[in-house]
């Protein structure tokens, strides 16, 4: 089977050394250096650097190299990006073959998921989402991991499920792809207030009350979104808000950890190499948090310190100025 995968960032890159494991695989990026580095010297320095990539694992700058022929088509570009690469690769797409997505987060301007934005890009085709505690450094030194892959039909899942599955990274099947996506989009904006925790130097008591309230406050979007509330329970949803809130390795703990101890937002992401998507989901998330009528205490507070509008410290102060009511109620 040959499968290709867009997007040569740390976790496409991850993906695809992974499926190289059994099935003939092509990376695309757009950096013509880098995927020459990817296929000649099996390396990816910009973004795992001291790893060794497979042998087998192919690498092009050239899209309809990288998308004609293959068997199942995995992207794994920012969610800024997904809709245009998407649409360059649909002339070489192959009919009706299942197009997977790896990017944890919402288009800005219509609030879409991705597998919604694959939709609508590729009707007919089957859509489905690979998401769960994931960091792609871990799993590229042979840790083990486990993830959700997420699609309606049950037997698209299990065809995506062999594919994926490779040595240590297990891979669990999930019908709710609404519950799946936005798990995965939610937690990021939830890492950037445990990150700021941590840049305030708050404690592990208040880091830890950030984290669940977190998880319910994506409980209660999800669901008013049409997702499963055992969902939020598993890997694509507390699983990954773990993972995210607390590695070294998270990009968007990172970038709430730096806002916390004070710096600009442009600063912190000017010096990153990738893209952490809170920055952008917060936004999306308070727009569909009012089209739902869900009140998300952090989520907001978190898009006010991204927009400018209060420091880390004050979205903190904020949120512990609310009389506390029943555990279930938002606060």
């Amino acid at each position: 089977m040959k499968v290709t995968v867009l997007g040569a960032g740390s976790w496409g890159t991850t993906v695809a050394s992974l499926v190289a494991g059994t099935n003939e695989t092509t990376l695309w990026g757009r950096d013509l250096e880098q995927m020459a580095e990817v296929r000649e010297q099996h390396t990816n320095s910009k973004y795992l650097d001291g790893f060794t990539l497979p042998e087998r694992l192919d690498g092009t700058a050239d899209l309809e190299a990288a998308v004609s022929g293959a068997h199942v088509l995995v992207v794994g570009v920012p969610s800024h990006a997904f809709r245009s690469t998407l649409e360059a690769a649909t002339p070489f797409v192959h009919p009706w073959i299942p197009i997977v997505s790896l990017t944890k987060g919402l288009e800005a301007d219509s609030m879409m998921r991705m597998t919604e934005v694959i939709k609508d890009v590729l009707p007919g085709h089957p859509a489905a989402a690979l998401s769960g505690p994931n960091l792609a450094k871990e799993i590229m030194a042979g840790q083990a991991a486990a993830s959700v892959i997420a699609t309606e039909d049950l037997q698209v899942a299990s065809a995506l499920q062999a594919v994926f599955q490779q040595g240590l990274f297990r891979v669990y099947k999930n019908h709710d792809v609404i519950g799946c996506e936005m798990g995965g989009a939610l937690k990021n904006v939830i890492a950037i207030a445990a990150g700021m925790a941590e840049g305030l130097s708050v404690g592990d008591n208040t880091r830890s009350a950030v984290i669940t309230r977190g998880l319910a406050e994506l409980s209660r979007l999800g669901e008013a979104m049409g997702g499963e509330v055992a969902t939020f329970a598993g890997l694509a949803g507390m699983g990954d808000l773990i993972a995210t809130c607390v590695s070294k390795h998270s990009r968007n703990r990172y970038v709430g950890e730096q806002l916390g101890q004070g710096r600009s937002l442009e600063d912190i992401l000017d010096e990153m190499k990738m893209v952490a998507e809170g920055v952008k989901t917060a936004s999306s998330v308070m727009t569909l948090a009012g089209r739902h009528g869900v009140e998300l205490p952090i989520c907001s507070e978190v898009d006010g310190v991204i927009r400018g509008d209060i420091t880390g410290d004050h979205a903190f102060r904020g949120l512990f100025r609310t009389a506390p009511g029943h555990e279930a109620e938002p606060g």
